[in-house]
């Protein structure tokens, strides 16, 4: 089929105005596009946030005095619980029946591995008080203390990365008659929802490239006690990237709120004056500095 030589303009005429429009439409979508440092709008939000609730409270409250009626206790004074977990910081004085672990085996003294049976059932019994599953709990510690006392510490390892900053631990503390002493717990509750809300949570850069970004440069962080101290990592310092991990920390501005974030865990120095620096692996902003 021929076109004639009006009919050839008039196409060469619509092609360049498509093209036209095609490069226009083209630009507009580049112009728009977020800035590879901006949130995305299909990123989770972060950092992961507890917030203190009176609900959480009432049901651990409501959960202590199951307990207590279970061993045989009515009318006990209430717990202390730790903020926005609500899990036990420590036991209340008992001046009657006391809290014992549970008898397994048939001797007068539990064996080793009676005692460690016996503390999984009572860890099982107070869950909803240590916020932690059996199933999450591992046993790294089991001493006879000096005075007599039993102590047994577990670690809570819920997510991919272990967790840091003085929580996921329980520790229990026993007699040789199974009396519970104490009961201290800075393991993480509902861990479901934190899971599912940090699902899409990435570390922005790679552990090889860690030391490159921050040798050389100064970090202002908030320490243990709350002043404000100034660190600069120097050039020539060595850098160890050890691993990444879950570091919860009470919001500074709201401590009724608990910040989850992704840290990379780095070794700075050498022995005797080696430092440990959390680094958060999606803002690159120091978290604490140790």
């Amino acid at each position: 089929m021929k076109f004639s030589a009006k009919q050839s303009e008039q196409f060469v005429r619509l092609m360049r105005v498509a093209l036209c429009a095609l490069s226009l439409l083209l630009w507009s979508a580049c112009a728009n596009r977020p800035n590879a440092g901006a949130p995305r709008s299909n990123e989770p939000p972060y950092p992961v946030l507890m917030t203190e609730t009176a609900e959480r409270r009432d049901a651990a409250l409501a959960a202590w005095t199951r307990f207590t009626t279970e061993q045989g206790i009515t009318n006990s004074p209430q717990p202390e619980f730790q903020p926005v977990t609500a899990t036990l910081r420590s036991l209340p004085t008992l001046t009657g029946t006391p809290i014992y672990l549970p008898k397994v085996g048939q001797g007068a003294t539990m064996t080793e591995e009676d005692t460690r049976e016996s503390l999984r059932r009572f860890i099982t019994s107070i869950s909803e008080l240590t916020g932690a599953q059996p199933q999450q709990l591992s046993l790294v510690q089991r001493a006879d203390l000096a005075d007599g006392t039993k102590k047994a510490r577990y670690e809570q390892r819920p997510f991919r990365f272990p967790l840091r900053g003085g929580y996921g631990v329980l520790e229990i503390t026993f007699a040789p008659d199974r009396r519970v002493i104490q009961v201290t717990s800075t393991c993480i509750p509902e861990i479901e929802q934190l899971q599912r809300a940090g699902a899409g949570i990435r570390p922005k850069l790679t552990a090889d490239q860690v030391p490159a970004r921050i040798a050389g440069k100064t970090f202002t962080y908030t320490d243990a006690t709350g002043t404000h101290q100034t660190f600069t990592v120097a050039k020539e310092d060595e850098i160890t990237v050890r691993e990444l991990v879950v570091y919860p920390t009470p919001r500074l501005t709201d401590p009724s709120v608990l910040e989850f974030h992704l840290a990379w865990e780095i070794l700075v120095g050498r022995e005797p004056n080696q430092r440990t620096i959390y680094l958060d692996a999606v803002t690159n902003e120091i978290i604490t500095a140790k």
